[in-house]
């Protein structure tokens, strides 16, 4: 199977997000992106106190070693989750369970 050739050149962030389309692996590497910037977007009280992170049918799925920071953030659960849409957009997370 071929893909027909674009006539001019493109950069390379625009490349990158075709390939990841052709392949479709966009959703794959937004997930993964969002796992990698979790310490970012939480700051470093959170993330110490985060243990795995992972994602699975949409759903992220964060294991907290602390009661009181896990009971916080379940009662802001929609906070955290526009602080995930904000940085790789809607859709990748439906749902955050805290564990």
């Amino acid at each position: 199977m071929t893909y027909p050739r674009k006539k001019e050149a493109t950069p390379l962030g625009e490349a990158f997000q075709d390939l990841l389309k052709t392949y479709k692996l966009d959703e794959a590497y937004q997930e993964n992106v969002l796992l990698a910037s979790w310490p970012k977007l939480m700051g470093k009280t959170i993330a110490d106190r985060t243990g795995n992170c992972y994602i699975k049918d949409k759903k992220l799925f964060v294991k907290i070693t602390s009661g009181p920071l896990k009971k916080e953030l379940q009662l802001n659960k929609s906070k955290v989750m526009a602080l995930i849409e904000t940085e790789v957009g809607k859709g990748i997370v439906v749902e955050i369970v805290f564990l």
